[in-house]
């Protein structure tokens, strides 16, 4: 951990002197330049914080998670709006959006534009990303691709400056592709990349990047070979192979809804992402990586702050940006008292005890992705 704690003291202070900064997010990296002082110098303190774990945050978030909404037009197997949100469902408004970006955007350097459900469903989600764009933010989006198909949405997310767009497309067969995304059509699936590619060289873009997402699961493994020869056919900037996240997406869940994820596990332990003592024995580890509570939360589309995307049916709210600011909720008790438990103990911890970083191989932002292959781009 001290070696860790140097080499990022190394890189904060290679970043103040050249005021430049990659970052990666699920293996794709993202080149800051001219960054202002302020935004870098709170980085470099909440990176020492990460290290010393306070109570009370000493900066501000450098990542941000929203929920444009909650709503999706796919029926994924796994996922919990499809076993049922038990909270309200809705479109977050440009004016929650707003408030929380007009708050900390200084500060942020990627904002991840979805979390429980289709982000494209909201008619502000073009707004919400040209406005975090103003701002200096890299945006992230995750899409099923079936709005795409349309031109115009196509043309729409290419002019709203979306610096990537991530196509969750788990198959290449129809018969693959449904035994997951429940509800989808490969076909208009794949036209959406086809159509987003086409308008980008159509529009002189180089944005979004566009990302060909593929979780690999026992019945799509084997299509892997293939895979990769049909997103160089698309025109796609990248794809990234993505492991199955075995334990429950909720740890809230029901016994046997968490259980029915190990049967989606491949056969091929190179795409397992947890280390395992048996086919369905996680190793545990003894000290928990997670840096969420000091520099990532995750705001639903109601407003309610959480501190992480394992939080789908809110059962530990920290906030409501409809109520309060920002800012009070990052420094309020709850927050304050999550982090101490955090510290203290975070296998006591409901929400911390059952996540994925509770194992070894589980850390969502660095390890869920088995490999990355990236594609000449056409301008």
């Amino acid at each position: 951990m001290q070696r860790n704690f140097l080499n990022l003291s190394q890189q904060a202070v290679r970043a103040l002197l050249t005021r430049r900064l990659r970052i990666y997010s699920d293996g794709i990296p993202y080149d800051f330049e001219r960054l202002p002082l302020k935004k870098l110098l709170n980085a470099c303190v909440v990176e020492t914080s990460v290290y010393f774990k306070p109570s009370r945050p000493w900066g501000w978030p450098t990542h941000l998670m929203v929920e444009p909404s909650s709503h999706c037009n796919l029926s994924c197997t796994l996922c919990p709006v499809t076993v049922g949100l038990n909270r309200p469902q809705g479109h977050m408004e440009f004016q929650t959006f707003q408030k929380l970006v007009d708050e900390v955007g200084e500060y942020i350097f990627t904002l991840l534009l979805w979390d429980w459900g289709e982000p494209f469903l909201n008619p502000a989600i073009y707004d919400m990303i040209a406005y975090a764009g103003q701002k200096g933010i890299k945006t992230i989006s995750s899409s099923n691709g079936h709005l795409f198909a349309m031109q115009d949405e196509a043309d729409k997310v290419i002019r709203s400056g979306l610096d990537t767009l991530i196509f969750a497309v788990d198959g290449i067969t129809q018969a693959t592709y449904e035994r997951y995304r429940q509800g989808g059509k490969l076909d208009v699936a794949l036209e959406g990349m086809r159509t987003v590619v086409a308008r980008k060289k159509a529009l002189g873009s180089k944005k979004p990047l566009v990302n060909f997402r593929f979780i690999v699961m026992r019945h799509n493994e084997d299509e892997i070979p293939q895979l990769k020869e049909l997103a160089r056919s698309l025109g796609v900037d990248a794809l990234t192979l993505k492991t199955l996240n075995p334990s429950s997406q909720d740890p809230y869940a029901a016994e046997q809804e968490a259980e029915k994820q190990w049967d989606f596990l491949p056969r091929n332990q190179q795409f397992w992402r947890f280390k395992c003592d048996g086919m369905r024995s996680r190793v545990r580890r003894v000290r928990n990586p997670c840096k969420h509570p000091w520099y990532h939360p995750s705001v639903h589309w109601n407003g309610v702050v959480c501190s992480c995307t394992f939080d789908p049916q809110e059962k530990f709210p920290l906030g409501d940006l409809r109520q309060t600011s920002f800012r009070k909720i990052w420094s309020g008790q709850p927050y304050r008292r999550l982090r101490r438990q955090f510290r203290a103990d975070w296998n006591q911890v409901p929400l911390c005890r059952e996540c994925s970083y509770a194992y070894e191989g589980g850390d969502c932002s660095r390890e869920s992705i088995s490999e990355a292959v990236f594609f000449p781009g056409p301008l």
